[in-house]
């Protein structure tokens, strides 16, 4: 089975993993934010870079040098995947008791026999359907102001109606209307019929993919940025403003262009 090739982006320094994995470079820990980076941690900024947007890019900061910098002298046949300092794919079902002490008992590392059947691997998704009615009365009331029968119409309790109650209201309908045409529709259709999505801008494909992914994303969001005042955005709800897009965007664009299959995920809690 081929060793999968990780990228875990962070912006604190991770000692969890096992030493081993890093001497085979099965993952590479990469540095975003403000502080220096530590000793052999991949950074991304250098060459083509975004690193001043980081503030509002977040993990998509080293993505983009990535994209820019690393992919072309990748094997066309490698698996390449992405994950975060505090989340991880792993081998099984039960995720709840899985923290650093135990978290390289359960990595995924390999590609599994089946996955030459797929383009992508894409996080185990999570649901934002059937949320408390006090919550949206409090972060929907626009929305609700507009269409009241949002409290009791599941169907309605959608990806756009989270969106806009965490992430400021029309926020996602604005950036939808930046897409070019073959994508624009599709994407309201999606957020509007969905209430589950694959999360944390993670996944698993080979360079062709990968290439074809970040460049429709980054077009996208170029063009988001005159959409909106960046120097208003901040905070939980905005700050990460175009990662929380990206999240969306990426379960819509996979399931769209690729066949994806989904493997779960584990967060530690304690980091």
């Amino acid at each position: 089975m081929q060793k999968i090739k990780f990228y875990c982006v962070t912006n604190k320094k991770i000692d969890f993993l096992n030493p081993k994995i890093l001497n085979e470079e099965s993952f590479r820990l990469c540095w975003v934010g403000k502080d220096e980076a530590p000793k052999n941690y991949l950074t991304c900024d250098t060459g083509d870079n975004i690193y001043y947007k980081e503030k509002l890019y977040s993990e998509l900061t080293f993505h983009y040098w990535y994209w820019k910098n690393l992919l072309h002298l990748e094997d066309k046949n490698q698996w390449i995947g992405f994950c975060q300092k505090r989340r991880f794919w792993v081998n099984t079902h039960e995720v709840s008791g899985i923290n650093k002490l135990n978290l390289n008992e359960y990595l995924i590392k390999s590609a599994e026999n089946d996955w030459e059947n797929f383009d992508a691997i894409l996080c185990s998704p999570i649901s934002v359907h059937s949320p408390k009615k006090i919550k949206m009365l409090k972060r929907g009331w626009k929305n609700i102001l507009k269409d009241p029968s949002i409290l009791y119409d599941k169907k309605k309790q959608n990806l756009s109606l989270h969106f806009d109650m965490h992430h400021g209201y029309n926020n996602l309908n604005k950036a939808i209307d930046k897409l070019d045409k073959k994508n624009k529709e599709d994407f309201k259709i999606f957020v509007k019929e969905k209430n589950i999505f694959n999360p944390h801008i993670m996944f698993i494909a080979k360079p062709a993919i990968i290439n074809r992914w970040f460049e429709d994303l980054f077009n996208w969001l170029n063009k988001c940025e005159g959409e909106f005042n960046l120097e208003k955005l901040g905070g939980y709800d905005t700050g990460r403003l175009f990662a929380y897009l990206s999240e969306r965007y990426l379960s819509y664009w996979f399931k769209k262009y690729c066949k994806c299959k989904e493997k779960n995920w584990a967060q530690l809690d304690n980091f």
